[in-house]
């Protein structure tokens, strides 16, 4: 087959390459160009997704396109992503809300401009593959293609890939989604690539979230679940439920970040047993195992990348969105964030946190 593969100028996109090719199918490279601010590198790279040292990283997945041999395009979506991960980035959080921008980067521009631009470019492909960690399967029983779990748990990214559709998973491709980290840094090494020990993107950007909400602080108060008035903040934005540290207050116990209240510019605090969810609203699910929800169901269920599934009962209250009930308490459920539905290593779909309770 014809395969692009979105290269990152990371040691995965550059091993999953090397293996496409050396399975014998024709193999592009594609990087997408995102900055669009000044040419700044920064004093301590963090290998992020969007910021001044991107043109490092293309530079990077460039070196590697040419050592393996293959052709490479840079793709420019810096503005789709400002209009559609930026935008709803800084709209989440000035409504004290938890955005998750590599969910939404995924599905609108990694598996959406990207290849709607390159094809209108001229380039032609069967099949888009990336580094993800993660498998995608087509069930012949239900005529869907699924979406599982990576075999290496501590580095399974299907959480992140969860709102992509049907027609974007029936042409995508993961190879190393049956393989460790450990083993992919092995094939790099072995094969002389650069980037074999390259260190791993850390977040979605490399500078102060401040930088991109473009907003004066703003203070008000921090309050405890009982009333009182512990002191104040500069700026609800700085804070997500479960947080501990940089509070500033002081209190017999310590004290948790509850709930972020976006009407009156207050973040409400309060202890470890103050931050226990018993239930919670999703919106927007979108389905992949499955057409749609008929019935309750239980489910394995992440509201955070790196948090422990819990298994919870799943309640329609339309075909879209869903009211989730853990058997167990959960701590800090964040709006704004994903909750994500596991069976096993599928995954049966996901949506937005809309309200906790």
């Amino acid at each position: 087959m014809k395969i692009a593969v979105g290269m990152s100028g990371g040691v995965d996109s550059s091993v999953a390459a090397l293996l496409l090719k050396e399975q014998g199918h024709e193999v592009i490279g594609l990087s997408m160009s995102l900055w669009d601010g000044a040419d700044s590198p920064s004093s301590h790279r963090r290998n992020a997704c969007y910021g001044p040292d991107e043109k490092m990283d293309i530079a990077e997945a460039e070196q590697i396109c040419r050592i393996l041999g293959i052709p490479f395009q840079v793709i420019d979506c810096s503005g789709q992503y400002r209009e559609k991960v930026l935008t709803y980035f800084r709209e989440e959080y000035l409504s004290a809300r938890t955005p998750n921008p590599c969910v939404v980067c995924n599905h609108k521009i990694k598996f959406g401009t990207l290849l709607s631009k390159a094809r209108s470019a001229g380039m032609e492909f069967d099949i888009f593959a990336t580094g993800h960690y993660a498998i995608v399967e087509y069930d012949a029983d239900t005529g869907r293609y699924l979406l599982k779990k990576g075999r290496d748990s501590k580095k399974d990214q299907s959480y992140f890939l969860y709102m992509l559709s049907q027609a974007q998973l029936q042409k995508a491709l993961f190879p190393l989604g049956t393989m460790t980290k450990d083993e992919v840094r092995n094939i790099a090494k072995g094969a002389g690539l650069p980037v074999s020990a390259k260190e791993e993107s850390q977040d979605f950007y490399e500078g102060n979230y401040r930088d991109l909400l473009d907003v004066n602080d703003t203070e008000g108060d921090i309050v405890h679940v009982d009333g009182r008035v512990l002191g104040r903040h500069k700026g609800i934005w700085n804070y997500t439920p479960g947080q501990r540290r940089g509070l500033s207050v002081s209190n017999p116990e310590p004290l948790y970040v509850v709930k972020l209240d976006g009407r009156y510019n207050r973040v409400i605090v309060g202890t470890k047993d103050d931050t226990l969810v018993s239930s919670f609203t999703v919106r927007d699910v979108n389905w992949i195992a499955i057409h749609k929800i008929s019935r309750k169901f239980t489910a394995a269920v992440k509201t955070r990348y790196a948090q422990t599934e819990m298994q919870s009962d799943i309640d329609m209250t339309n075909p879209f969105n869903v009211r989730v009930t853990p058997y167990e308490k959960i701590e800090s459920v964040s709006p704004g964030q994903s909750a994500v539905f596991y069976d096993g290593d599928v995954i049966i779909g996901g949506g937005i946190i809309e309200k906790v309770s």
